[in-house]
Order: C-alpha cells, then structure tokens, then sequence
C-alpha cells in the first residue's frame, strides 16, 4: 500500500481551539505505526510539518518505508515557518529526515505561485506523487487525514487534502489526534 498523509500540526501554545495537543503526540504517533503496519504500507508520501507530518515520517523511517516529502518552499524556510514554530523539539526530526530524504533524492519542493498557494499545491502533489508511485509500483493508493475531524473553514487544507484525495479516486482513512 502507498499512503498519501496530510495532518494537522500540533496546537500552538496559546491556541484557544485544540486541534491536536501536544500532550498527544504519542498516541497519535501509536495510531500511525498501527496504521502503516496494519495496510501494509511500503511508501509514504507527505510533507514534513511539526505534527502529523513529522511523526508519519519518522514511523515510516523505522519500517523501512520509501519516504517521499513535498515541501512548498526551500527547506530553511519551511522549517523556520512550518516546523519550529510550535511546542515541541520538531526541528531536529525535521533535519534528520530532510538530510535522509536529500540522500536518496526524494525531496519534492514545488515551487509556489504563491503563498496563499503553496499548501494546496503541497496536498495536490502529495496525491498526484502517490499516484504515480502506484503506476511504477504496481501498489494500491490511500489517504490518510490525522487530524480532529472538525473543519477549520474555507482554510482548512488538511479538510482540502482528503476532497481533493477523494476527488481522485482515492480511499481515505482517518486518524483522530484526541
């Protein structure tokens, strides 16, 4: 099984909604390895948020999963905005995966018409990148949403994500991160 991954990032400090607290990292990441065991998982393509992203990917790293992540922008600035803006020690996971997926030449940085952009060009390529692992694999595609379940809105993009995913054809699954 390829999966397709986008989740939610874990709530910032002062968050007046929770979304996925910190507290919660470990349960979410159990979910996670239980799902990618559990499917059978041989790839994991996503991005490389502090969050879901990052626990994805390191669980995948400990199977011996192919990894592909896709990133909006160069990497110092998605770890500066994306990553090491939350509670949490992300910053060193993100670089451990970066320099591992520079290594075998599975870094996609899609360059962003803009930045009110970039993060649904991000979830459409996550799933148009899975998708063409199924045709060169030969392996079935999922998506995988790890988020609360409740819409953030008109700006949602782990909730863009899985329309998007559904809307080519994919099956998705969710992980709750309460």
């Amino acid at each position: 099984m390829i999966i397709a991954l986008a989740g939610r990032r874990v709530d910032a400090a002062e968050a007046k909604d929770q979304r996925f607290p910190i507290q919660n990292v470990e349960l979410v990441r159990e979910r996670i390895s239980t799902l990618l065991q559990a499917e059978g998982a041989i790839a994991l393509v996503g991005s490389a948020a502090c969050g879901a992203d990052l626990l994805a990917m390191s669980e995948a790293g400990k199977l011996g999963l192919g990894r592909r992540v896709v990133l909006p922008f160069d990497r110092k600035k998605f770890r500066i905005t994306s990553v090491i803006d939350r509670p949490g020690d992300w910053g060193a996971i993100y670089d451990k995966l970066l320099d591992e997926v520079v290594k075998s030449g599975d870094l996609l940085i899609i360059p962003a018409k803009s930045e009110d952009e970039a993060y649904t060009d991000v979830n459409h390529a996550i799933v148009d990148e899975a998708l063409a692992l199924r045709q060169s694999l030969g392996h079935p595609v999922i998506a995988v949403l790890v988020w609360d379940g409740k819409s953030r809105g008109e700006q949602d993009f782990t909730q863009e994500f899985g329309v998007y995913a559904r809307i080519k054809g994919i099956t998705v699954v969710e992980i709750m991160t309460s």
